[in-house]
């Protein structure tokens, strides 16, 4: 049995209103072309809730009111319920929302078609290491579901990129990479050891950046004079070197970069890998692709099947469905 962590689905209303890929619309395509693959469960949410992931004039994701929000979670759930056996589903939840926000998505993450959260790595410029997200940190840590960070539409790191598909490639990927490491850095990590996040995309580069994490900890080039201006806040609130809260991270396999993975199983661990696809809205091809190249990661066979379902089970718990023997 293979797992994926990371897919999409849009309501029929998104579909009219938005671009987006055909393929966002059709959960019976997904299901079947997943299973013909092998994978026979998928983690489903949305990253921009009921809105676009393709910037559009005049709308704004994160001006979504709750009752928009509570008729595409109603949507989302009915979907899963219709197939209990292939899907789960991610909350969408804005970090900086406010109270009734997330009071709305604590009652949501109640019921049972849902095992986790999905929020982006940056929110209108502002990430995640900035004091408001407090909140969203204390309810992921006290609900102990994982929490699937993942670029938004419009990445803080793309500011100044005008081609969506730089955006969509470069500009998204390197906003993942500065979200996740300004999660270690905001010291969410040490606040709450039970947080349990996701970082798609093998978790950008930030599998590289052990060293440049230590060295924004503690910057010996300004610890030790010069008369140049003065940085920003020299030790941010850990106690540790910030490249030791790594291992502490899960990350996706949603890139065709096998050396991205290769770094990953080094870094975060080899039980901290999730099989990912991003599909849809990426082709039913790039399941396929996803495979072959867990297929052929030098591993051990255990550690392989760790990243296909293994560790997806440790880290989702009861919330995911049983395998169904053979047969049955």
């Amino acid at each position: 049995m293979t797992i994926d962590v990371h897919g999409h689905l849009s309501p029929p209303e998104s579909l009219r209103r938005f671009p987006m890929p055909r393929s966002l619309g059709d959960a019976e395509a997904m299901i079947e072309t997943k299973l013909a693959a092998g994978v026979d469960l998928t983690v489903i949410g949305s990253p921009v809730g009921a809105g676009a992931m393709v910037p559009v004039p005049g709308v704004d994701n994160y001006a979504q009111t709750e009752e928009e929000l509570a008729r595409f979670h109603d949507w989302l759930g009915e979907l899963v319920a219709r197939y209990p056996d292939h899907l789960r589903a991610y909350v969408y939840v804005n970090p900086f929302g406010g109270d009734a926000h997330l009071a709305a998505v604590r009652a949501r993450l109640k019921r049972d078609e849902f095992v986790g959260l999905i929020a982006n790595t940056s929110v209108a410029g502002r990430y995640l290491d900035h004091p408001d997200a407090a909140d969203f940190f204390a309810l992921a840590a006290e609900t102990e579901v994982p929490v699937l960070l993942h670029a938004p539409a419009s990445p803080a790191a793309g500011t100044g990129l005008a081609d969506l598909m730089t955006v969509e490639q470069l500009g998204r990927f390197a906003d993942v990479t500065i979200g996740l490491a300004c999660c270690v850095l905001g010291g969410w990590l040490e606040r709450h050891p039970r947080l349990r996040l996701i970082g798609q995309g093998a978790g950008g580069a930030l599998a590289l950046l052990a060293e440049k994490l230590d060295r924004a900890w503690s910057p010996e080039h300004w610890q030790r004079g010069g008369g140049g201006p003065q940085p920003g806040p020299a030790t941010p609130p850990l106690p540790q070197p910030p490249s030791s809260y790594l291992d502490r991270l899960w990350v996706d396999t949603a890139t065709p970069s096998t050396a991205a993975v290769e770094l990953a199983l080094r870094v975060f661990g080899r039980d901290k890998v999730l099989y990912g696809t991003d599909s849809p809205p990426l082709p039913g091809g790039s399941v396929h692709a996803g495979l072959r190249l867990v297929d052929r990661l030098d591993i051990p066979e255990t550690d392989r099947q760790a990243v296909r379902e293994g560790n997806a089970r440790a880290l989702f718990g009861a919330g995911l469905p049983r395998p169904v023997p053979a047969g049955a």
